[in-house]
C-alpha cells in the first residue's frame, strides 16, 4: 500500500487509485469499462482516507475514462465493473457509439497538434538546380562571355627598306609577334632600330623585322 500522503496532481491519484482497486483500475494492460456512478464510491471509499480531494479524484477520473485505450474498451455488450472487479451492467450501444466517436475526435486531435508541432520548412537559400534539358536550352557561354574579336586590321601598304633610306622620323610597319604595327623610327643604332608603336610603346627591333610604310 501507498503512504498515505497528500496527492497533489493526476498521475499520483491515478497510480494510488490503480494500488488500491487493482482489479478496477489498470494502468498498463488490458481496460474495462467502470460502472456508471462509480465517482460516488470512490468518493466515499477515498473519503477516509484523506489522501486526495474531490476536485482531483474527479479529475482524475476523466482523465483515466478520456484515454484511449479506455475508449476502446467501452463496446456494446462489454461488462461494465464496480471497484472490486465484479461485473456489472452491459454497455449499451448509445454509450458504445458515444465512445467511438470521443476516440476518433480525440486522434484526429491529436494528428493535428502533431501537425502544427512540426518545424516550419524554411526557404532554400540555395539556387535551384537546372536540369541537363534547361541548360542545353541556354545559349552558349561562348556567345556572350568572350570578348568580341577586333575588327581586323586593314593591310598594310609596304615595301622593302634598305639602309641609306632608314632614318628617325621614318613611318615604318614592324612586325611585332604575328600581327605587322604601324610604327615611327626613334633611333638608329649599331645593334639596332628603336621604333615607337602607335599605342606609345617603344621596342627596339633589328633592320630586316622593318618594312617602310606607303601612303
Amino acid at each position: 500500500m501507498m503512504e498515505q500522503q497528500k496527492l497533489t496532481n493526476v498521475k499520483e491519484t491515478l497510480a494510488f487509485l490503480a494500488e488500491r482497486f487493482p482489479k478496477c483500475f489498470v494502468l498498463k494492460g488490458e481496460v474495462k469499462p467502470l460502472k456508471i456512478g462509480i465517482f460516488q464510491d470512490l468518493a466515499t471509499d477515498v473519503a477516509e482516507t484523506d489522501v486526495v480531494s474531490k476536485r482531483l479524484l474527479r479529475m482524475s477520473l476523466r482523465h483515466y475514462t478520456s484515454g484511449w485505450k479506455y475508449l476502446a474498451s467501452v463496446k456494446e455488450g462489454s461488462h461494465r465493473i464496480d471497484l472490486q472487479g465484479n461485473d456489472g451492467d452491459k454497455v449499451e450501444a448509445e454509450h458504445a457509439e458515444h465512445a467511438a466517436e470521443q476516440l476518433a475526435q480525440s486522434k484526429k486531435k491529436a494528428a493535428q497538434m502533431r501537425e502544427a508541432q512540426k518545424p516550419a520548412r524554411k526557404p532554400s537559400t540555395k539556387p535551384a538546380r537546372t536540369s541537363v534539358p534547361e541548360r542545353a536550352k541556354r545559349p552558349k557561354a561562348a556567345a556572350t562571355s568572350h570578348k568580341p574579336k577586333a575588327p581586323a586590321q586593314p593591310k598594310l601598304k609596304v615595301a622593302p627598306i634598305d639602309q641609306s633610306g632608314l632614318k628617325v622620323g621614318l613611318k615604318v610597319s614592324v612586325k611585332v609577334g604575328q600581327q605587322p604595327m604601324p610604327a615611327t623610327v626613334t633611333e638608329v643604332a649599331k645593334d639596332g632600330v628603336f621604333v615607337q608603336l602607335n599605342s606609345g610603346m617603344t621596342v627596339k627591333v633589328q633592320q630586316q623585322q622593318l618594312r617602310v610604310l606607303l601612303e
